[in-house]
Order: C-alpha cells, then structure tokens, then sequence
C-alpha cells in the first residue's frame, strides 16, 4: 500500500513540474510574442516616399533620378491642399495680409518710378493706390461681414482703371481671395479659426515634412514627413479629429472626446472643408505607400533621439561589454571555484569566502554600479568601456564561481583517484581531467552570466555607457548599448517616445542577441560534451 502511494505521489509531483514548466513557457510566450511583433515593426513596415528621402539624404541609398520623380509625383499632388491651406489663411492671418497690401503699395511707386510718368499721372495713380490700400487694410481689420463686402467691392470697382498695373493688380487678387472666405467664414471668430488652424498646420506639416519652399530645418526629425505607414495613420488622426473636453453631464467631470474637423464648430461650411476629404482619399498618391524590409536596421547608426535609423552602433557596444567582462569574469571564476574545491579545503576563511560570493550573488545591479564608479572610474579617470566591462565583470562572478564549483563537484572521484595513481599531481589532475569533465557545467554557469551581463542597464548607467556618442575606437572611450538605448528612450527621451516602434525594436534586438549569444554558447557546450562523451 505504501509503495503504491509513493508511486501516486512521484507520479504527481512529476506531472505537477511538467505543468509548471509548460505553465512558465506559456507566459513567456504571452509576453514575448507581443513583444517581438512590436519590435518586428522596426524592420518590417510599409514606408512612404518620405523614408526614402530619408534614406537617401541621411545615409545616400536609394536611385537619385527614380526618387526625384517620385518626389516631384507627390509634390504635384499635394500642391492643390497647400493652396486650399494658404487660401483660407490669407482670410485669417490678417496682420501679414496688411503688411503684404503695404509692401505692394511700396513696390507699385517704385514701378511708377521707373516708368518716367508724368507727375501728374504719378500723383493720380499713386492717390488711387494709396485709397485701395487703406479700404483693404479697413476690410482685413473689420468684423462686420457687409462693411467688409462693400470695401472689397470698392476696392474691386478700381480693376479696370487704366495705369493700376503690375503690383498693384495684386490688390484685386486679394479682394477677390477674402471675397470668397467672408461668405464661408464668420470674421467674429478669427481667433478660433486662428487656433484650430494653427492644429491642422501642424499636422500638414508632421504628414507631409516642411513645404518645398521653406527652408530645410536643422534637426533631421523635422527635416521629413511620416515616414511610416502607421505614422500616416496617427498624424491622419490629427488631422480629421480634434480633440476637446466637452461637459456631457454638468454632475460628471468633462470628458476628452473627438470633434471631426468638419464639424460646423470646426471648419464646416468654410473654404477649408474639402480639404479633410482631399487628404483622407488620396494618401496613395500623396505618398506612394510600399512594403520595405529594413533588414538595414541592424547596421545603421540613429539620428539623435532614435527618429530614424538603426542600432548598429547598439549593437556593438553591448557585445563589446559582453565580451570583456566574460573575459574579465570567466577565467577568474574558474580559477576561483577551483581553488574552493579542489584547494582550499574546508576551513573558516574558505567558508566565510564562499558566504561573501553567496551575498554577492543578491546584491542589486545598482549596487555594483556605484561600485564601480567609486572604484573603477576614479581609477581609470573616466567611464568607459573598460570600466563599464569590469563592473559587469564583478556582477557575473559570483554566478560563475557558484556554477563553476557545482560542475567540479559533480566530476566522479574516481576519475581522480585515476590521475592521481597513474603519477599525475593535483594540478595536472585538475587541469587535463577534472577540468574538461567539469566544462559543460562551467559553460552553463557562463551562459547565464552572459545573458544577464548583455541585458543590465544598472552596472553600465554610470562606468561607461552613453545614450548618444561615436563608436567606441578604444576600451578607454564610451559606447552605446542596447540596454541603455532602451531605458533612455523610455525613461527621458520625448522625441524617441513618438516612434515607438524603434524602442520596441531596440528591445527585440536585445532579446535576439542575447539569444544569439545563448545559442553560440550551447551549441559550444554540446560539441564538448560530444567530445568528451567520445563521439
């Protein structure tokens, strides 16, 4: 009865593992999966026309002559919403219209000048365009929509006066423009119109980058429009919709909702209402949408911020830390779990030495990297990559002692007792029997070290990482790591917070390497212990 009892009960427990094991992976994958989709973003996305620009001008890829025409394409398309645009602004940016209706009553004496009229004539049309200067700054400055009317239509009546040519003629264009805008418009509400404008401006210009006349801007972020499909999608959004707090119930706090833009509280019923439906039904055209898998990600260098490009520099920063701090950890962990247990004995100092590596294996990641800005940067005079890998260094060694002493422990006595009888000596034992036994153990311990070393962010804040720098020409400069670019875009960047695809594929590029590195690692150990086994 009591064997069968214990034959239920091992079965259980063992059924109960297997359920937690299953359990474990099942919610790795339900992290990790979004995780990684999210970060596949990155890489795989339909681009527009503006991420070839930008390829192109950052990083001089693509065909010049085949972008040009696909740019002029697009240029062509958009043309007809910036003139819509600039149409219904003329009606409400009054101060720069008065200022223009100024510069051309200068430029029109000017022009009189030049054509050597007789001062008669010159006193005449100058008189006349002196009037139809102040009727339209009169027409820009009332809000009265039947003075205004009257003004322009005054204005109007001069259009066919004879001498009234060149830059005056842009005084009538000007009166026939707000003509139209006063009877779509109510001019009581400027202001408003000001301020809702000023939104949709915005999100024109996050859409399509800055207009082909303006100037190109210093900062790489501005210098294009969405690059992305998604981009397009959200900035479309804010365009459409505005957001506003609307109090839907005087019991209840007010509510942040969506106002379409062509609500007549917005810009229904004005000259600006096509221009939502011009935008929505023509995003094909305006930017010439196609699948890209930027496999280049992995090797380009970012602007600043992350907005574009890659995290190739990433990349290899945090395999240069990697790399020395297991050169650094492993050899010294090795060496110190042989002397614990082949050398050392059991005494107190053995035992107080294996306490202390014990605690330090709890001891946070912070920890060790005030450590190691107290004690390594003050020592080397700066951080850098050195002092960043040492300090990793330190934070996997307890990890490789502990499993370095497990695997050496685990070597039959017996393999030993048969070294040592055939005349070999402790040292030599160890070396070329104990050893090799034990390295598919020690390898063990060095895979986890090397997971955890790639991914701490805490050891590297202060000894030698930088969120923005050059790659690193000495272990004696700063370097990047994916680890650090992840915690700098979440935690202080806003410019990188808006593209939230590229801390997601910083993250599922750590995620890759590190399990790239496990990879090599295992696969390293398996060829050993094949070798070993004598296969």
């Amino acid at each position: 009865m009591n064997l069968a009892f214990r034959g239920y009960k091992d079965k259980g427990f063992t059924a109960i593992a297997y359920f937690c094991v299953l359990l474990l992976g099942f919610l790795l994958l339900v992290v990790l999966i979004p995780m990684t989709g999210r970060g596949l973003s990155a890489v795989l996305f339909r681009e527009t026309v503006e991420f070839r620009r930008m390829q192109y001008a950052i990083f001089n890829r693509g065909n010049e002559e085949r972008l040009r025409a696909q740019v002029a394409r697009v240029e062509e398309a958009r043309r007809p919403i910036y003139e819509l645009l600039d149409s219904f602004a003329r009606g409400i940016d009054t101060e720069s219209q008065i200022s223009r209706v100024r510069d051309i009553f200068r430029r029109f004496n000017e022009e009189l000048r030049l054509q050597n009229v007789s001062d008669e004539s010159y006193t005449e049309l100058r008189g006349k365009a002196r009037h139809i200067r102040d009727l339209l700054t009169e027409a820009y400055t009332s809000t009265d929509r039947e003075e205004v009317s009257k003004l322009l239509d005054e204005v109007l009546a001069f259009a066919e006066s004879p001498g009234l040519k060149g830059a005056a003629e842009q005084y009538f264009e000007m009166a026939r423009s707000y003509s139209k805008t006063i009877k779509q418009m109510d001019l009581a509400d400027r202001q408003r119109y000001a301020a809702q404008l000023s939104e949709v401006t915005e999100a024109i210009r996050d859409l399509f980058g800055p207009r082909p006349d303006e100037p190109m801007p210093p900062l790489a972020e501005n210098q294009f429009g969405a690059t992305r499909w998604d981009l397009v999608q959200r900035y479309l959004r804010r365009l459409l919709y505005s957001e506003q707090w609307v109090q839907t119930d005087p019991a209840k706090p007010m509510e942040k909702k969506l106002v379409c833009r062509t609500d007549p509280k917005q810009f229904g019923g004005t000259e600006l209402e096509p221009l939502f439906g011009m935008v929505e039904s023509s995003l094909d055209e305006l930017f010439l949408p196609r699948l890209r898998i930027y496999w280049q990600y992995f090797i380009d260098d970012s602007t600043p911020g992350y907005f574009f490009g890659g995290v190739g520099p990433e990349i290899f920063g945090t395999l240069l830390l990697t790399v020395c701090a297991m050169a650094f950890a492993a050899p010294l962990g090795i060496v110190s779990a042989a002397y614990l247990v082949e050398f050392g004995g059991d005494s107190r100092i053995v035992r107080l030495i294996r306490t202390c590596i014990n605690t330090l294996a709890g001891v946070p990641s912070i920890v060790f990297g005030l450590f190691g800005l107290a004690f390594y940067v003050m020592l080397i005079g700066r951080p850098c990559v050195l002092a960043a890998s040492l300090t990793l260094g330190l934070l996997v060694l307890p990890v490789v002692i502990c499993a370095s002493e497990e695997a050496i422990r685990g070597v039959p006595q017996t393999y030993k007792e048969a070294s040592l009888a055939l005349g070999a000596g402790r040292f030599r034992t160890f070396a070329t029997v104990t050893f090799p036994a034990a390295l598919p153990g020690i390898l063990t311990g060095i895979i986890l070290s090397l997971s955890r070393a790639a991914g701490e962010t805490a050891p590297i804040l202060f000894t030698g990482a930088v969120f923005l720098g050059p790659i690193p020409n000495s272990l004696f400069d700063k370097t990047r790591a994916l680890s650090y670019a992840s915690y700098g875009i979440a935690t202080g960047d806003k410019v990188g917070m808006t593209m939230p695809h590229q801390q997601y594929g910083v993250v599922m590029t750590l995620i890759a390497l590190v399990l790239c590195l496990n990879l090599a690692a295992i696969a390293i150990r398996w060829r050993i212990s094949r070798k070993l086994k004598g296969y």
